[in-house]
């Protein structure tokens, strides 16, 4: 287990970054709710199961849509996927390849579905 070096994702602008970003290297966004226990408990069992060896190159965003509920809303929406609390996606390619919510968020899953970068 190592800890998650989690980038904050604050502002619209980032998901163009994002973009960018995810076609040389694999990204996973996490939406958490603060005001939400669901959200807590899944933020922790993912935090705690994190093994940075397995994800290799897997850069992780950490997003808290209550305070930034715009850029949670332009996610689901530049990445077509219907918003969920608390919600996990994986950005390859300028898509997103996988997301899940709740307590379907499992970072076994998380490594099974990041895929290699093609060229």
């Amino acid at each position: 287990m190592t800890e998650i070096n989690w980038n904050p994702l604050t502002s619209i602008d980032q998901l163009e970054e994002i973009n960018t970003l995810s076609h040389t290297q694999p990204v996973v966004i996490f939406k958490h709710s603060t005001r939400c226990s669901i959200s807590a408990a899944s933020l922790s069992r993912l935090e705690r199961k994190w093994d940075n060896q397995k994800v290799g190159e897997l850069r992780p965003y950490f997003l808290d849509l209550i305070a930034y509920r715009e850029v949670s809303n332009q996610i689901a929406e530049r990445f077509g996927v219907d918003h969920q609390s608390p919600q996990v996606l994986i950005i390859q390619n300028g898509k997103s390849i996988y997301d899940n919510s709740h307590f379907g968020i499992s970072f076994d899953e998380i490594v099974e579905n990041i895929k290699p970068i093609s060229a």
